[in-house]
């Protein structure tokens, strides 16, 4: 592991430690991750400090990535948090899966039959993004991937179990925040949503040993990542597949 991986990832950890005052405002130029394996890297270090619960895969300019979710973030709808504890209440309404069977690495890539197997329910969920950085816009991709792409937290609905009935294409989502709607969109934004799990499955997640049981992998988000003030109240509305909400408080 080079000096600049180690020295970012113990910046990283630095600030998880301390969000309310202790994010990164900017960075040298030298510890800025060059590549994506690089970037990876710290990502993996950071990962390494806590018990990892599921994960959340995008892909951002079409380069598929994905961030390892700390179990400890993880928690049932309807949720309160601390908004001293989350100072950018970035919030993205999302669809997520939770497994029922582990995938493990393996030299034969896994087959979208074997991945639709081992998936348990699909969720409504909000992703709660809480960068280490004062503002994530200020620093580029791969730093950003980083920082696990400001994972903070996951709030999920409800589980589906015959979630293969669900047409993502037709399937409208709407986010509200306090009593306005925030965002509001008809259809998956991001093709087939198994095309990421199945990267996931096969790639993203191998260096921490698989998908496991029990794990949620959230997919990207249909709302765009938008921010609630203090004291709000938000609510990912998914109709007939459920909602999940989250508070803001004191």
């Amino acid at each position: 592991m080079s000096d600049t991986t180690s020295q970012l990832a113990d910046l990283l950890l630095a600030a998880r430690a301390n969000m309310a005052t202790g994010r990164i405002a900017s960075l040298p130029e030298a510890l800025k991750p060059k590549d994506m394996a690089a970037a990876l890297a710290v990502q993996h270090k950071v990962a390494a400090s806590f018990a990892i619960g599921g994960w959340k895969v995008g892909a951002p300019g079409g380069v598929k990535v994905c961030g390892a979710l700390p179990a400890a973030t993880i928690q049932a709808s309807p949720a309160k948090l601390a908004a001293a504890e989350h100072p950018l209440r970035m919030v993205e309404s999302e669809v997520a899966f939770r497994m029922k069977a582990d995938l493990p690495p393996r030299g034969t890539p896994y087959t979208k039959a074997e991945l639709i197997a081992a998936i348990d329910t699909m969720h409504p969920a909000i992703e709660v993004c809480e960068a280490r950085f004062v503002e994530p816009k200020d620093f580029d991709l791969l730093t950003n991937v980083a920082d696990s792409q400001s994972h903070g937290g996951f709030v999920h609905g409800p589980g589906t179990k015959d979630w293969q009935k669900v047409d993502l294409s037709a399937q409208v989502c709407r986010q509200h925040i306090n009593s306005a709607l925030d965002s509001e969109r008809t259809g998956y934004p991001f093709g087939d949503i198994l095309d990421l799990m199945l990267w996931l499955a096969n790639e993203g997640s191998t260096w921490a040993g698989g998908l496991k049981a029990g794990q949620f992998c959230t997919c990207g988000s249909w709302s765009g990542a938008n921010r609630a003030p203090a004291g709000a109240t938000v609510r990912a509305e998914f109709p007939g597949l459920g909602e999940a909400q989250i508070e803001y408080g004191a």
